[in-house]
């Protein structure tokens, strides 16, 4: 799996690929023209609600739930500089064939096996390649 960038002057490309399957996502450039209009925090908040919407698909069909809709919202502070992100948070909300009590505990199972949650709450080191 891997994530790759490639920006100059009023072009940023984003191109991300999972075992040889590769997609360019249209990120748009500052308006300085330089980097990317979308900042690392809002990219790792999205990667939380990604990952929680397609486990919440996968795990409901283990569980034969149709799900007709899904909503996350991911939250966190970044305030200073240099510095990690914190209070981060999730809220979801999801419309399915099933009684509320079902759709409690989908919500709770997907919560515990998430893998991009588990990484960060985990922490794992991030390191330069030389």
């Amino acid at each position: 799996m891997s994530a790759t960038i490639s920006n100059k002057l009023e072009k940023h490309n984003v191109r991300v690929q999972t075992e040889g399957n590769s997609r360019v996502l249209i990120i748009p450039p500052k308006a300085s023209g330089y980097g990317s209009s979308v900042n690392g925090g809002e990219l790792l908040l999205l990667a939380i609600a990604t990952c929680f919407c397609n486990d919440i698909y996968r795990e409901a069909g283990k569980r034969n739930i149709a799900i007709s809709e899904v909503e996350i919202t991911a939250s966190a502070e970044f305030d200073n500089e240099e510095e990690p992100g914190k209070n981060f948070k999730y809220k979801v909300r999801v419309k399915a064939k099933a009684s509320d009590e079902e759709i409690k505990d989908l919500i709770r199972h997907t919560d515990r096996i998430a893998e991009i949650h588990n990484t960060i709450r985990q922490g794992v080191p991030v390191d330069l390649e030389e």
